[in-house]
């Protein structure tokens, strides 16, 4: 009898409880969250859009497949950085009637290139650099593409051998990339320079006009002969004076009129 009361007393206290609670389980260590992407990557059209008026750079960096390799360089790469110079709209539109549809695919991106630098130059620095400068374009030989940049107080002044142009303004700035505003298209020797000019034609020789002849033509001097051959009849002395040519007839002394 005790038995009983002491297993339904167990048992009302346990209902009493509610239920069993079953361990809770061993938390496992989660790993560290990886680190935020870098806001905002160097983007060359980005920069380009967002500072307007440089549409058909813009264009031709995209057709050529500059843009992708200049945003390849800036992100993946620790260089030293890049250096573009971004012709406006006007600048192009400044270029002679069709000289772009006359460049081959390949000059455009040569083209293109010519106006990129594989170093990050800041404006302070240009009055220090070694010219010419090389660009991505190749050979800075004097026909090919030399790029000679020479800095005045605050102006940069930017030769080509085809054009002389100026840089109006810094676009961008940062640790790989700067942008500047130039005001004309950087054409290099290498696609538009001029061959050397042939040598001027010789002037015509002027043809000597012929003294007129005048209505009484003087009579040339004539020697007075000097034959003293007695075998001659006569011998002709001509004179001559004032144009007044007169002709004396000397007749010669032969043995048949003196007799011996």
């Amino acid at each position: 009898m005790q038995r009983l009361v002491l297993l339904l007393s167990v048992a009302i206290a346990a209902s009493a409880q509610g239920p069993a609670v079953a361990p809770a389980a061993p938390t496992t260590p989660t790993a560290p969250a990886a680190p935020a992407p870098a806001a905002g990557t160097t983007n060359i059209t980005g920069v380009l859009a967002k500072a307007g008026q440089f549409n058909t750079f813009i264009r031709l960096l995209k057709s050529t497949g500059v843009a992708a390799q200049i945003d390849n360089q800036l992100n993946n790469s620790f260089g030293s950085g890049m250096t573009v110079f971004a012709p406006t709209d006007n600048a192009f539109t400044s270029l002679a009637s069709g000289t772009l549809n006359s460049l081959s695919d390949s000059q455009k991106n040569a083209l293109i290139q010519y106006h990129v630098l594989s170093t990050a130059i800041p404006m302070s620095q240009f009055d220090t650099v070694s010219n010419p400068l090389r660009t991505q374009a190749g050979s800075t030989s004097p026909a090919q593409y030399p790029l000679n940049v020479t800095a005045e107080g605050q102006q940069v002044n930017i030769t080509t051998g085809v054009v002389n142009a100026t840089v109006d303004n810094t676009l961008y700035t940062g640790d790989q990339l700067v942008v500047y505003q130039v005001n004309k298209v950087l054409l290099p020797m290498a696609i538009a320079g001029t061959a050397a000019p042939a040598p001027a034609p010789l002037a015509p020789t002027k043809t000597k006009g012929k003294t007129p002849t005048s209505t009484v033509a003087d009579a040339p001097e004539a020697e007075a002969s000097t034959d003293t051959s007695l075998a001659a009849p006569a011998r002709v002395v001509t004179l001559t004076g004032g144009g007044v040519v007169a002709v004396v007839h000397v007749l010669a002394l032969a043995c048949v009129w003196w007799g011996p």
